[in-house]
């Protein structure tokens, strides 16, 4: 009896440290998941713009519109008429172009915006070829410079998180392993103990690996818990980051948690009870 009522400080004190190295993965997770996110929010928001020949009709427009928006690669269009093209330059100059210039050098476009997978050098090249087909094209743009140096910068940001969350990984597994095997650490003798009355190891480690997935659950879903209200707080204040949210993905990332402290701690505790199983009583001390 006084050996159990020992453990439960160790199995209060291993919970909570279980929960804080599961909090810390989560919030990196969450904050890799929020990046690959805004990634694609600035992907999705590069603009390709198809130009037609000045004696394109506005019918074949149309259709080429309604051809472009069946392709897979296309997120959404829409489309810029002569007039509506030559205001908008006009607003930005701060000058009526057209009165200045006698005639409206600008042509009636499509602008396109993409889904992520294809916003890259080559897709962007393969889409623009594709397009050119049509005789009716002049010319498809895209900002080039911006789309390789956005790409170039995502990925070194996804190497450095990705060695990061790899590293941090590793240190929760080993915190994980060792608060375990610290709590198990007082109950070496009642284990011992059992060994030495006739008890097989499964019967030994059987309520010491149940002990074990109640410990990671709980262990889990506190440290969830806190990920959620550290979500909703920072929603609450940056009302933008929910929009970046992926409620399918960060479900993953919270059931995944879980089954980490349950893993760690089951797997932990067996080999602890198994350690202590081989040892010699004298090495117990």
């Amino acid at each position: 009896m006084s050996t159990g009522k020992k453990a439960k400080p160790s199995y209060a004190n291993a919970i909570i440290g279980v929960s804080l190295v599961l909090f810390l993965l989560g919030t990196l997770g969450w904050l890799v998941l929020n990046g690959r996110a805004l990634t694609r929010a600035f992907k999705e928001d590069v603009e390709v713009a198809v130009d037609f020949h000045d004696n394109t009709k506005d019918d074949n427009v149309q259709r080429m519109k309604e051809m472009l928006d069946k392709q897979p690669f296309v997120r959404e269009s829409r489309i810029i008429t002569k007039e509506e093209a030559i205001k908008m330059q006009s607003e930005i100059e701060g000058q009526n172009i057209q009165e200045f210039l006698g005639y409206n050098p600008l042509f009636t476009s499509i602008v396109l915006k993409l889904h992520s997978g294809y916003v890259n050098k080559d897709s962007l090249e393969r889409v623009k070829q594709f397009i050119m087909q049509s005789n009716v094209v002049r010319d498809v743009t895209y900002p080039k410079v911006v789309v390789e140096q956005m790409n170039n910068n995502f990925r070194k940001i996804g190497i450095i998180l990705g060695a990061i969350s790899l590293i941090l990984f590793i240190v929760v597994v080993v915190l994980i392993d060792n608060t375990v095997r610290l709590a198990m650490f007082s109950n070496r003798f009642l284990i011992k103990t059992m060994q030495m009355v006739g008890a097989t190891r499964w019967f030994i480690s059987r309520p010491f690996d149940q002990r074990a997935v109640v410990n990671g659950l709980i262990s889990g879903v506190i440290s969830v818990s806190a990920l959620w209200l550290v979500i909703s707080f920072a929603q609450k204040q940056l009302p933008a980051i929910s929009v970046l949210n992926d409620t399918g993905m960060l479900i993953f990332l919270m059931v995944m948690m879980i089954v980490l402290g349950i893993l760690i701690s089951l797997v932990s505790t067996h080999r602890s009870v198994v350690k202590y199983l081989k040892m010699h009583v004298d090495d117990l001390y």
